[in-house]
C-alpha cells in the first residue's frame, strides 16, 4: 500500500503547502515538528491541493480527504479537481478559485462537494489558499475543512 508520507516529493509538497497556509494566514495549520507530513495525513480534518495545469488535478489528498470523496490514494491524485463539484457548482467554484488566486486566500468558504459515488455534502468555513515554492511562485491551490454536512 502506497504511504503517501513516506514519497520524499510529497514531504517538498507538505511543506510547500504548510508554509503557504502560514504566510497567507498568519496561523499554523499544525504544529512544527519532524513529522508533519505524516501528520496531516492522518489529521481528522481535510486537507487537500491540486496543481497548476489549465485543468487542474488533485495532487494531494490526507485519509479525511480519501474517505469523504470515497478514492483511493490512485483515484484521488488522477482526477481533476473541477470533478469534486457538481457541473451546476463548477462555475462558482472556478471564481472562487481565481479570487483565491489574486487575494492569497479565504477562510469563509461555504459550497456544495460530491463524492465519486455521487454523494452530496456541504463543506462550511472552509479556508482555501495559494501554495508558492521556496522561489515564492504559485505552486498550485490547498483547501481545509472540518465541518460538513452531508445532503
Amino acid at each position: 500500500m502506497f504511504l503517501p508520507f513516506n514519497d520524499p516529493r510529497l514531504k517538498i509538497h507538505v511543506d510547500q503547502l504548510l508554509q503557504s497556509y502560514l504566510l497567507w494566514t498568519g496561523r499554523q495549520l499544525l504544529p512544527p515538528g519532524p513529522e508533519r507530513c505524516r501528520a496531516v495525513f492522518f489529521q481528522p480534518f481535510v486537507v487537500l491541493s491540486h496543481g497548476t495545469q489549465d485543468d487542474p488535478i488533485l495532487n494531494y489528498g490526507n485519509q479525511a480527504a480519501l474517505d469523504l470523496w470515497e478514492m483511493t490514494w490512485e483515484e484521488f491524485t488522477k482526477t481533476p479537481s473541477r470533478l469534486t463539484a457538481e457541473p451546476v457548482n463548477r462555475e462558482d467554484r472556478g471564481k472562487l478559485l481565481e479570487q483565491v488566486r489574486l487575494n492569497g486566500y479565504i477562510d469563509t468558504y461555504r459550497g456544495v462537494r460530491i463524492s465519486r459515488s455521487g454523494r452530496r455534502f456541504m463543506i462550511e468555513k472552509g479556508t482555501v489558499w495559494n501554495i508558492v515554492d521556496e522561489n515564492k511562485e504559485y505552486a498550485g491551490q490547498a483547501a481545509t475543512f472540518s465541518r460538513y454536512t452531508y445532503l
